[in-house]
């Protein structure tokens, strides 16, 4: 129950600089402004700290103690309505919306959430927040959440420690220090993740917590601040206002140093923002741009829209097409959305008597003020008899006063008169309840059927509506006709791919696939860091024996390689080994998994040992061609790897006999991108500008030193356009890998290009 004495009344300042902080989110993340937009979060866990931390100080201040039990109620009732709600429904919408993979990735994300760990979820998938290249989880934004709750289970902990050490009167003061430690350490810790790992140290709450510890500070410092004066605590208002603005828009958080140190840009700025309102009246009329109606009603409503508008997004990116109007439907579904949970479910649920709540008084409670002496009783002259007692009735001219009705109860058993009141009680309190909320409930949910139907009968007219619905299947191609040449007939097949704007019966399914990842290859155990032995497929005693190796590209083509050994009646062999994650070139390159950047220079001294020892007939290397970055941090361009490679490549001695295979150009997020409501087009993807100048550059190299370079691009894309199917196959199961199927599919191509260039004869 939420006590009046611990609750002081909402500053007007506040809740507008909460609409900002709201409104800088969803502008980052709905239209990419202001650059620094998601900064709003920064700003939300100081102005929690200030308020969570004063609301705990004055219970221990006024009754000695602090209630965890209280507290961790009213924070159930204050997230958990809302927050649910989202939960279920972006779980079912994610189910029936997104891919099998995606689905059930967000209902686990979704679980996740629910425990308030969503942080750790996120950090342990290695998820970077401002990337665009994969499937963003509708529910990423739990995140923020997940760290202000997780330091709300440590901090009432350790203020109630304080309390009982310390004493009522010390307990701010201490308190105050401990905030103070727990600023510098979590900073600190954040200056060094930032750098070493920006993505953990973004959704850490270990270097979150100093910015919810600023704010504890200011709460701390409330009664010192109390004594500024107004002009002055108006003016450094709107200095931590303007500094707030500022960082939102000049700050670009994906340039580095972020969480630390430019977050203390806007921290700062909302901790001054909040100091300077502490001595003024709630209202803070000079405060006009954060003080006016509209902005304190979306303060208000600021968590509602914050949880609603990051899965419009995601969701409308799948459903909506491009078009003009797409920036607007997101913002309105988001506003539209946002107010009606806040006005349906949040403010009803948090304040329903049923779960231990109770409805606020309508006037706010004026702000606590310092404790003053108690002034002197003043009685009031009165004209009732001598022995009147207040509380009894006096008729004028009676000889004495009259029982007071109350007596009459007096006369009552004890236990009715105990349970009668809080019967009453109780009845008043739902009464009360219904009589706030019945009306804005009622009229909020006509407000958002209307609104809906509104907008479905505007988006199907216009035609800017969500592509619900599942595509209809294209018809069932004929039989490919069979040239002799595979490599004319695999293009066949991409060009037709290419051109379709209907998904064939796909066998296997994407979602299989995609579920399957690489765990389907038969040589992911040879690409582990783990791996001790190479595979090999063939005859031992073939005449020509070919060796594949490189990183994950490289295990891609081994079902290629496999089917080539299978089918060529014992005339090659095939080993293959190498590492995923692990490139194949004299420099090591970063890579985020440590098992791989402890193995990946081991193993590729295993590999080039046995390429020398065995003396193989043609050694084929493959790595990703996309850009990386050495060990010391030094960028690497696509000069520089494909010569890094080359070296590699020339420590195994095999000269002409050497071939530098090509991986498949990047393609689009198949996650992101394929819904049971989407066009192959959606999946579609170009040659990137990256691809291209390496494998440039490879070609280049190998004309001069004599060995072989051959390009993928025959085996995967038809022109510029490299399509997610071929015939009824996939041929990726993320951006860069070959499903086993489409790696089988290709071997009679790749089987001809490598015959072509002379390279499958013994030596």
């Amino acid at each position: 129950m939420d006590s009046p004495t611990f609750r002081s009344a909402p500053r007007r300042d506040i809740q507008g600089l909460r609409a900002l902080a709201v409104l800088a989110v969803i502008g980052a993340h709905a239209a990419g402004w202001p650059a620094g937009g998601v900064l709003g979060v920064d700003v939300f866990f100081v102005i929690s700290g200030f308020l969570i931390t004063g609301m705990l100080l004055r219970e221990a201040r006024d009754t000695g103690r602090i209630s965890l039990g209280s507290f961790y109620a009213r924070r159930a009732r204050r997230l958990l309505p809302a927050a649910l709600t989202v939960l279920i429904a972006v779980g079912v919408a994610g189910w029936f919306l997104f891919n099998r993979a995606r689905g059930e990735q967000t209902l686990w994300d979704a679980a996740w959430a629910a425990v308030f760990a969503s942080n750790w979820n996120f950090a342990a998938q290695g998820t970077d927040y401002f990337a665009d290249t994969g499937a963003v989880s509708p529910l990423q934004h739990f995140w923020s959440l997940s760290v202000e709750e997780q330091f709300y289970l440590v901090w009432p902990l350790l203020l109630l420690v304080v309390l009982a050490l310390a004493g009522r009167a010390r307990v701010a003061a201490v308190a105050g220090v401990l905030a103070a430690a727990i600023v510098a350490g979590s900073f600190g810790w954040a200056l060094a993740q930032s750098d070493a790992q920006a993505t953990v140290a973004y959704f850490s709450t270990l270097t979150r917590a100093w910015e919810l510890g600023v704010g504890a500070l200011v709460a701390v410092l409330v009664p010192v601040l109390r004594r500024i004066p107004r002009v002055l605590g108006a003016t450094l208002q709107w200095g931590g206002v303007a500094a707030v603005v500022a960082a939102l828009l000049l700050i670009d958080p994906t340039a580095g140093g972020f969480p630390a140190p430019w977050a203390a840009a806007p921290v700062v700025g909302a901790a001054v923002a909040l100091a300077g309102g502490v001595g003024g009246d709630p209202r803070h009329r000079r405060l006009v741009p954060l003080t006016n109606p509209i902005a304190v009603f979306l303060g208000d409503a600021s968590y509602s829209l914050y949880l609603w508008h990051f899965p419009v997004v995601v969701f409308a990116a799948v459903l909506v097409p491009a078009s003009e109007w797409h920036l607007w439907i997101v913002l309105g579904a988001s506003l539209v959305l946002g107010v009606a949970s806040y006005l349906i479910v949040e403010q009803p649920l948090r304040h329903a008597p049923f779960l231990g709540g109770m409805p606020q008084p309508a006037a706010p409670e004026p702000e606590p003020q310092p404790e003053a002496e108690p002034a002197p009783v003043t009685v009031a002259p009165t004209t009732r008899p001598a022995g009147w007692t207040p509380g009894t009735r006096y008729f004028p001219g009676s000889s004495r006063p009259a029982p007071a009705r109350m007596a009459v109860a007096a006369a009552a058993p004890v236990a009715e008169s105990v349970a009668e009141p809080v019967a009453e009680h109780r009845g008043s309190a739902v009464a009360a309840w219904r009589e706030r909320f019945a009306a804005q409930v009622f009229l909020a949910t006509a407000g958002l059927v209307a609104v809906a139907l509104a907008g479905v009968l505007w988006a199907t007219a216009s035609g800017h509506g969500p592509r619900f619905g599942l595509p209809e299947l294209a018809p069932a191609a004929s039989a490919p006709s069979v040239s002799g040449d595979p490599t004319a007939d695999l293009q066949a097949e991409l060009a037709a791919a290419a051109a379709a704007d209907a998904w064939p019966d796909l066998n296997p399914s994407l979602d299989r696939v995609m579920i399957a990842s690489s765990a389907a290859n038969p040589a992911h155990d040879c690409f582990s860091p783990g791996a001790a032995t190479a595979c090999g497929w063939g005859s031992s005693d073939a005449p020509v024996h070919i060796w594949l190796v490189g990183d994950s590209t490289a295990m891609a083509y081994a079902p290629a390689f496999r089917r080539i050994a299978d089918d060529s009646d014992g005339g090659i062999r095939v080993s293959a080994m190498g590492m995923y994650g692990c490139r194949f070139t004299d420099v090591l390159v970063q890579n985020d998994d440590p098992q791989v950047m402890a193995r990946c220079q081991e193993r590729k001294a295993a590999v080039r040992a046995a390429i020398i020892a065995d003396k193989p007939d043609l050694v084929v290397m493959s790595n990703a061609f996309t850009l990386g970055r050495s060990v010391d941090g030094t960028d690497l361009s696509a000069e520089n790897l494909i010569a890094a490679q080359r070296r590699e490549a020339d420590s195994y001695r095999m000269g002409e006999r050497m071939l530098h295979l090509a991986p498949p150009p990047q393609g689009v997020s198949l996650a992101a991108c394929y819904t049971p409501s989407s066009s192959p087009k959606a999946c579609d993807s170009a040659v990137d500008s990256t691809w291209r100048q390496m494998e440039a550059a490879s070609e280049h190299a190998a004309k001069a030193a004599g060995d072989h370079a051959m390009s993928s691009l025959p085996l995967t894309c038809a022109g510029d356009v490299c399509p997610p199917f071929a015939g009824s196959i996939p041929t990726k199961y993320d951006q860069t890998h070959l499903t086993v199927e489409y790696a089988e599919h290709i071997a009679p191509a790749l089987h001809q290009a490598l015959d072509g260039a002379g390279l499958l004869t013994g030596r």
